[in-house]
């Protein structure tokens, strides 16, 4: 059985303790993780805070920086293929999608590598003759990231690259479920030549190490991406050392398709939306708003691709559909789904775990439009279920698709360009794509408000998140300062 090391002050080293990983095709363990405790969280923030305030890191020009992570980049994708495999085995997500993912986010810190000496300060025309006043974008300090096992090379490179960009350092926290590639990860960075404990790598479980880190006095930011509840327990844990946060947490996504729309494309990118990545993604089009006089046509085409999706090994290239993650998820899926039928919900197709290995589960369609407040409706499935209701006007449209706590991701699909741009200016969330969906880019910022979090990763904005400003003041004249009891 393979066994992994925690990545500290640039060695590798066990753990504290172990745990067994799961291969998520088969349910059998398959490697042993390092399992960090206090004592080890302890030390990497203290070697994320030496290499902080060191000169190596802390005077390397924001020139040097942006070359380090250039030589990373080029490290990662002649690696694409050793993690996108690690990953594969360790997640259950299809290869077909792991190398293709990992392979385009080199291009993350190739975006970053080239912000590092971009980021400015500003001079202010300040109300004193005698003054100069000037503000400085400095590194807010030791960062505490926190990412979650779906997508995790791709989550880490739009919270490591923006930040070590700006000049911090950082302990990243990868999930216990699914950690393999970025301990596999450690070892490339590790190639790339930055200095000793300017990025450390650990994992383990909740009490013992997430919340150590992000409670941890020497931590001045935490960025965080996961559910809801995880994030409640990281905002009282900031309460401690008073951290800022950046949060990307999770969505009910509606996806919303006009009379007018083309349906052939429209189907194709909602199974983009809902069944890719066997719909274990934060942006997931779970919901399907539908015009009424297409829907019977839509879901027609819908349940024949669903139907048609190709099940099977995630390490099979001709494999669609993999298996979730962890059996948790399968069973909260499968129970969800039992109380919806229970409220109204109908099954348009599949809705049973298949028998045999591993933790799979087919596409699933219900339709809730006789039962729009079924659980399916609201609460986030993290699986390859599709909710769908329809409605007859955009106005009952733009209703359907706000009424949610969350407010991350959306889609519209129609040829109406002012209807479009309606669309657009009245959803309330941090993304609207129109017809398309599922698209992304280092330029582009990411994030939602509600329960799906705030700040933002992806483009210049992330890389603010990770600074702090100083402002300058510098006192021209010679003469001696007046009055000191009249505040100048």
């Amino acid at each position: 059985m393979r066994s992994f090391q925690q990545y500290i002050n640039g060695q590798f080293e066990d753990a504290s303790a172990q745990f067994e990983s799961l291969d998520p095709s088969t349910g059998q363990p398959w490697a042993l993780m390092p399992e960090a405790r206090a004592c080890d969280v302890n030390r990497a923030v203290e070697a994320a805070h030496r290499a902080f305030l060191a000169p190596e890191w802390a005077g390397m020009t924001a020139s040097a920086r942006g070359k380090l992570l250039l030589r990373l980049a080029d490290l990662i994708a002649g690696n694409a293929q050793v993690l996108a495999e690690l990953e594969t085995r360790d997640t259950g997500k299809i290869l077909r999608e792991t190398r293709a993912q990992i392979a385009y986010v080199a291009e993350y810190y190739r975006y970053y590598a080239g912000l590092a000496d971009k980021i400015e300060g500003a001079h202010l025309p300040i109300d004193k003759p005698d003054m100069e006043v000037w503000l400085r974008r400095e590194p807010i300090g030791v960062v505490a990231a926190v990412v979650p096992w779906n997508s995790q090379l791709f989550l880490s490179a739009v919270k490591i690259g923006p930040a070590l960009a700006a000049g911090c350092t950082m302990v990243l926290k990868a999930s216990e479920e699914g950690p393999a590639p970025m301990l596999e990860f450690a070892r490339i960075f590790d190639q790339a030549g930055f200095p000793k404990g300017v990025l450390n790598i650990v994992t383990g479980f909740g009490a013992d190490c997430g919340s150590v880190l992000t409670s941890h006095p020497k931590v001045a930011h935490v960025a965080f991406t996961g559910g809801p509840e995880t994030a409640r327990h990281i905002v009282r844990n900031s309460a401690e050392n008073l951290a800022s946060t950046s949060l990307e947490l999770g969505g009910k996504s509606p996806f919303i398709v006009f009379d007018d729309a083309d349906l052939d494309s429209a189907a194709n990118a909602q199974v983009s939306g809902i069944f890719a990545a066997t719909g274990q993604s934060c942006v997931a089009g779970s919901r399907l708003l539908v015009q009424n006089s297409v829907k019977e046509a839509f879901l027609e085409r819908l349940k024949a691709k669903a139907e048609a999706c190709v099940i099977g090994r995630p390490d099979d290239m001709a494999t669609e559909i993999g298996p979730l993650c962890t059996k948790r998820q399968r069973d909260m899926a499968q129970a969800l789904i039992a109380r919806s039928l229970e409220q109204g919900a109908k099954l348009v197709t599949g809705g049973k775990a298949p028998e045999g290995a591993g933790y799979y589960f087919p596409p699933t369609i219900l339709d809730c439009s006789a039962a729009r407040d079924a659980e399916c409706v609201t609460r986030e499935f993290f699986g390859p279920v599709l909710s769908v209701v329809g409605f007859d006007t955009e106005e009952e449209a733009i209703a359907l698709a706000n009424d949610t706590a969350f407010g991350l991701a959306s889609g519209v699909f129609t040829r109406n360009l002012t209807r479009a741009h309606r669309m657009i200016r009245q959803i309330r969330a941090g993304i609207v794509w129109v017809n398309t969906y599922r698209a992304v880019s280092p330029m582009a910022p990411f994030g939602g408000h509600g329960l799906s979090g705030h700040g933002r990763e992806g483009g210049l904005a992330a890389a603010l998140d990770y600074t702090t400003v100083k402002t300058v003041w510098l006192r021209t004249s010679d003469d001696p300062i007046p009055d000191p009891f009249i505040m100048r």
